[in-house]
């Protein structure tokens, strides 16, 4: 068990992450604002435009460790500014899946350029073999 006198709280990997965290997610955010997008509404844009998906609601809210409250208000307001829309289901026309329009392709687009730009800047001490060591074992992290 780890001595708690010995805790420090710079070497916490939750801190670490957390921390992390909330700094690419106010660069994202402030880098996507002009374009009236938040990480979120990113997120759910970029799972929609996804070529032969088909994403529920609830699966993207799965995918994105979202409550399914907020994935519902996040494509409401996507849906009223034409990013996305609901569709009938190809497998089970019961369900709807959420689909980017062409609109939000186009502003996908720019805002993938955005946040990569946001995330260059974010990640420059780091060289090309650390950023890709980075993905990988936050990739095994999250599949996990």
């Amino acid at each position: 068990m780890p001595d708690p006198l010995q805790h420090r709280l710079p070497d916490d990997v939750g801190y670490l992450l957390s921390r992390t965290s909330a700094d690419v997610l106010r660069d994202t955010n402030s880098a996507l604002q002009p374009l009236g997008l938040r990480a979120r509404a990113f997120a759910v844009l970029s799972c929609a435009a996804e070529p032969e998906a088909e994403h529920t609601q609830r699966q993207l809210a799965h995918r994105l460790g979202l409550d399914p409250s907020q994935v519902v208000a996040l494509v409401d307001d996507l849906s009223a500014r034409g990013l996305v829309e609901r569709r009938p289901g190809e497998q089970d026309r019961r369900t709807r899946t959420v689909v980017a329009t062409a609109q939000g392709h186009r502003l996908l687009g720019e805002a993938v350029c955005v946040v990569a730009e946001a995330q260059r800047r974010y990640l420059d001490v780091l060289t090309a073999a650390e950023t890709r060591e980075l993905r990988r074992v936050l990739t095994k992290l999250s599949d996990r």
